[in-house]
């Protein structure tokens, strides 16, 4: 009974210990299938650079609320009480005089206290505070149109590092393949070297070749697993975590460059999130440059007060209250404020040379991204063509070899030739999905659904 209870704790100790080590291997092996439009929203969710975009869009938001602030009355209050000297006073209304003609009595003063309150309401200031008002409005708009352009580069990436992703796996699997290949070879080419029907030397190429794909596996799977810590870095998602992509995302065809290239920049003119940003920045430098001038101009004010002052034994005032229009004007204005319109000028300038620089590079940008997606888009159907061709020239150089009418070398260069083939077309693709991708971030018109969905 002891033996039989002592096994029964080894067992479910065991059993324990294999359930946390299987739950512990899980756990550092999460496995998420990832698709292409998942992966952009959770790298937009996660970006430290809209957080950074969404601070600038805050603080320039609380710019406009300081403008239109300006236009809001000033109240100001304020209240004193004084403990004083006796100081001398000479009164020339002399207090207290009897009908003999003597003189009254001084009034001890040892104290003062007082209250003011004053309302000032803006009528006219020269149109600074409007111009202000719609500075600050348009750069607050152009803070969100280059958070929209930071949103696009954001996708951009996501889409290089998906599709980096991608190459990676494929280069993984195409080699792993290979190395099959090569095994089941060096197997049969080892029974032909024992039966004396092959040279030494053919097998030892074939167990060279065999040692090389076994480098390239190594090399592809380190690639892989950096490409997978990027992706996580980017996503957001625990270091651990194995992502598998969508792979019917790069099968799915792209449209074959329909529109012409004047139609793209077109395009890019008219949605360019950073050509509408500076768009805006030449408004809010229009509205500083009336601003500056502003200052040429008085300021006119609605302007009220009341007034409480007691000065003990002397004078005691109450319900004081004034009302009226106060006009303000610095004359020189005239000869200082030149300087600040020509700055607010030279900015106006500034943001009028950036317009035409950009405006060149959406020329440049928009023709090499056009070009480069319909080389990628040629290349597809070309390493297609090339692997019909290597496949059948591997199959050609085998029945030869097989006949001793080719040599081993001809016949592992064929197969190399097959899997560079296959590789090549599996790259196309990818490269063929990120340079639409920079297409239509070129153009401005790549949104959260993905490239594909964004050119439909």
């Amino acid at each position: 009974m002891k033996l039989n209870s002592t096994y029964r704790r080894l067992w479910s100790l065991t059993a324990g210990v294999l359930l946390i080590l299987s739950y512990s291997g899980s756990r550092a092996q999460d496995k998420k299938t990832l698709s292409l439009k998942e992966a952009i929203t959770l790298s937009i969710q996660n970006s430290k650079e809209l957080k950074l975009s969404q601070a600038k869009i805050d603080a320039a938001l609380a710019s406009v609320k300081t403008a239109n602030n300006q236009q809001l009355p000033d109240v100001n209050v304020s209240a004193s009480y004084l403990r004083i000297n006796e100081p001398n006073v000479d009164l020339k209304l002399k207090l207290n005089s009897d009908s003999s003609g003597s003189g009254g009595s001084t009034p001890k003063v040892n104290q003062v206290a007082y209250a003011m309150a004053s309302v000032s309401v803006p009528i006219f200031s020269g149109f600074i505070i409007q111009s202000q008002k719609a500075s600050a409005h348009y750069l607050a708009e152009a803070a969100k149109l280059d958070a929209d352009k930071d949103r696009e580069a954001i996708i951009k990436n996501t889409v290089d590092a998906y599709s980096n992703l991608y190459k990676s796996q494929q280069a993984v699997a195409l080699v792993q393949e290979n190395l099959k290949q090569q095994q089941q070879r060096v197997a049969d080419f080892s029974n032909l070297e024992k039966n004396g029907i092959m040279a030494r030397n053919d097998l030892l190429k074939a167990q060279l070749q065999e040692s090389n794909v076994e480098v390239s596996l190594l090399e592809a799977e380190s690639n892989l697993k950096l490409a997978n810590i990027s992706m996580n870095l980017l996503l957001g998602l625990a270091d651990g975590t194995q992502l598998e992509i969508d792979m019917n995302a790069f099968d799915q065809p792209l449209p074959a460059g329909s529109k012409a290239v004047a139609e793209w920049e077109q395009l890019a003119l008219q949605n360019r999130k950073d050509a509408a940003a500076l768009d805006a920045r030449e408004k809010a430098a229009n509205a500083g440059i009336r601003a500056a001038k502003g200052a040429y101009y008085p300021s006119v004010a609605f302007t009220g007060g009341y007034v409480a002052l007691t000065i003990p034994n002397v004078v005691t005032v109450t319900n004081a209250l004034n009302a009226g229009i106060g006009v303000k004007y610095s004359a020189s204005s005239l000869w200082k404020n030149s300087a600040k319109v020509a700055e607010a000028k030279v900015q106006l300038q500034e943001v009028k040379v950036n317009e035409q620089m950009l405006a060149d590079n959406i020329h440049i940008s928009v023709n090499k991204a056009y070009q480069d997606y319909l080389v990628n888009q040629k290349k597809i159907d070309m390493y297609q063509r090339a692997i019909d061709q290597s496949e059948e020239n591997y199959k050609i150089v085998k029945n030869k070899q097989e006949n001793n009418l080719a040599t081993t070398t001809d016949l592992l260069e064929a197969d190399v030739a097959n899997v560079q083939a296959k590789l090549n077309r599996a790259f196309a693709k990818a490269d063929a999905m990120v340079a639409y991708t920079k297409l239509l971030e070129t153009a401005g018109v790549l949104n959260e659904s993905g490239p594909v969905e964004s050119g439909k």
